[in-house]
């Protein structure tokens, strides 16, 4: 690691780090010289991931965090901030497609399913936002990062709650970033599309393939065109956006949602 890096000397707290967005995002993170601080609802999800930044020069640490847990999200970042300062937070859970209805019409969503993302993933974004924001108003610096997908503008067929939780976050950031950010501290949100590489959306896929009855090539090829630039979406695509948004290089960037869907959820 040089002293090039864009997050050269920064702290990042990545909350969901075991899964594939959030790994992608700490991998990349630390390349560009950030120490990351990775938890998962169990340490063994990152571990492998501390180890593979650490062989690659890297500086990664590890923590079992239920990012649902007020009180467990709070003493871990309090924990940090009190080693030195808190540059950067990101939160990368989210519950499994299969529970939430993604691919079912609105009218055939149960109330369990329509609730779920809004109870795990809007939730989970402001019991971490909120850890991050109390410690980084104190230091006047840092930055937030929330992630949403292009659902959050209602054109994704099928992805009602999702699309409802997305919305909410992206209102959320806005009103954190309205607060907090005279205090010196950014708030932005990332809003991609569909990373057809990640967990998540090879679920989707799987859902949508066998419910249309369409082979998975053919819905990969599908989902890629509904952006202009007609490729699909991966998650080092979200990872290097991530770097460059929390980085000093996006100074002036907070209170808004940067589109990085190619155009598959215009404002």
């Amino acid at each position: 690691m040089g002293n090039t890096e864009i997050l050269d000397g920064k702290r990042a707290v990545i909350f969901g780090a075991g899964g594939s967005i959030g790994a992608a995002v700490a991998r990349e993170f630390a390349a560009e010289g950030a120490e990351v601080f990775l938890s998962g609802r169990t340490a063994s999800g990152v571990e492998h991931l501390a180890k593979a930044i650490s062989a690659a020069g890297g500086k990664a640490r590890t923590a079992a965090i239920d990012a649902l847990d007020a009180t467990a999200v709070d003493n871990y970042v309090s924990e940090l901030a009190q080693a030195g300062p808190i540059d950067i937070v990101f939160n990368a859970t989210g519950p499994d497609p299969r529970e939430y209805g993604n691919g079912k019409n609105a009218v055939d969503l149960s109330v369990d399913e329509f609730m779920l993302p809004l109870t795990t993933l809007a939730k989970s974004s402001f019991i971490t936002a909120r850890a991050a924001a109390r410690h980084m108003v104190k230091q006047h610096s840092g930055v937030i990062l929330f992630l949403t997908g292009s659902p959050a503008r209602g054109h994704v067929e099928g992805a009602t709650s999702i699309g409802t939780a997305f919305g909410a976050i992206e209102t959320l950031m806005e009103n954190l970033a309205f607060q907090i950010s005279p205090a010196g501290v950014r708030v932005v949100c990332l809003r991609t599309t569909a990373n057809v590489d990640s967990e998540a959306i090879h679920q989707t896929i799987e859902l949508l393939s066998a419910g249309m009855k369409v082979p998975r090539d053919q819905m990969v090829a599908q989902i890629a065109n509904l952006n202009f630039l007609r490729v699909p979406a991966k998650v080092s695509d979200t990872a290097k956006a991530a770097a460059f948004l929390v980085s000093d290089r996006a100074r002036m960037f907070t209170g808004t949602v940067v589109n990085s869907s190619a155009g598959a959820a215009l404002d």
